[in-house]
């Protein structure tokens, strides 16, 4: 971790060609909101969660990483998993009960149709 920022790993001590210096990957970083809300700490994940999303550029995206030293996105832009991440933490945050339960079962909200008798 960098700055309460989750690392996907140590790019100073992993050999994998690229130089060391990589920035918070921030689709572990609303993982880690998310953990924090699955094990009860609903404050800290709400507080991770507000500060990942002031990362945000001028119209709502995010890139893969961002640099706490330059305080800016860095890495791949638009990165989807940076915004799946946030869409799925945005809504365990939104139904505080049984989390895990939220992600395992279809919104109530939505009705559906019951299944056609099959002919043939």
């Amino acid at each position: 971790m960098v700055d309460g920022l989750v690392l996907r790993y140590d790019s100073g001590t992993a050999h994998d060609g690229f130089p060391p210096g990589e920035g918070a990957f921030l689709a572990c970083s609303f993982w880690l909101a998310d953990a924090y809300a699955m094990i009860g700490r609903w404050d800290e994940a709400r507080a991770l969660f507000e500060r990942l999303t002031a990362f945000c550029n001028d119209v709502g995206l995010l890139s893969e990483e961002y640099d706490v030293t330059q305080q800016r996105l860095v890495g791949n832009f638009p990165q989807a998993f940076s915004h799946v991440a946030l869409v799925n933490t945005a809504l365990l945050l939104a139904h505080t009960a049984k989390p895990a339960g939220n992600r395992a079962s279809p919104p109530a909200m939505i009705e559906r149709a019951p299944a056609e008798p099959r002919v043939d």
